[in-house]
């Protein structure tokens, strides 16, 4: 069995020593490099076949996203898995944005931190069991949000949203309507008034979540 090549990238020496330890006595993993910055991260990269590298967030000198940043820049095949005391969506979508595939908090359970590369060395992405909830709380509240905010639209204003994020002009839409120009006008103020948008791209998008029209948000 191929052994899995991990280079351990953090700035405490006794949790670099505890995850080589724990990854040591497990089957098949292969500690390679150790790095205590982002520029030590980069210079083993650059020095040592890896398979994965597991990213503290919070590094001296260059963190972890922007390191994130110039290991995607430079086309590496090293998957990474970010390792962070944070489970701040700001970190999360960060992390993610800047080319991540899996996101572990510090005090996962070795079974947890295992699974997860192997989980990311499939091709898979991983996010611990406590940052999943998190988002899917979030994807809830935002789908609950939309759908409270797209009831509170009269009919017509559904109507107008739909032509407008289908891309109808003001002319159109107040041809197919019947309406006056000026009226599609305060119909389409109402809409963005209510739902605290302020584009008609917001609108389209806006549509999409709310499933009055069909497409990918």
């Amino acid at each position: 069995m191929n052994r899995i090549r991990v280079i351990l990238a953090d700035d405490h020496s006794l949790f670099r020593a505890g995850l080589r330890s724990i990854l040591e006595a497990q089957p098949g993993f292969e500690i390679v490099g150790e790095a205590v910055d982002g520029h030590s991260t980069l210079a083993c990269l650059a020095a040592t076949p890896v398979d994965i590298l597991l990213l503290d967030i919070s590094m001296p000198g260059l963190n972890g996203i922007e390191t994130l940043r110039r290991i995607g820049a430079q086309e590496n095949s090293v998957k990474v898995i970010t390792l962070s005391m944070h489970s701040d969506r700001y970190f999360i979508a960060e992390a993610f944005k800047a080319g991540a595939k899996g996101y572990l908090l510090k005090d996962s359970a070795i079974q947890e931190l295992v699974k997860g590369i192997r989980t990311v060395m499939e091709g898979n992405v991983y996010l611990s069991s406590t940052i999943a909830g998190i988002l899917v709380d979030d994807y809830v509240a935002l789908a609950n949000a939309t759908r409270r905010s797209a009831n509170d639209l009269t009919s017509r204003e559904r109507e107008v949203l739909q032509m407008i994020a289908e891309g109808r002009s003001t002319k159109e839409v107040a041809s197919q309507l019947c309406l006056s120009t000026k009226t599609v006008e305060t119909h389409r103020k109402r809409l963005m008034d209510k739902l605290e948008i302020h584009s008609v791209a917001e609108l389209t998008r806006y549509a999409i979540r709310a499933r009055i029209i069909p497409g990918e948000c």
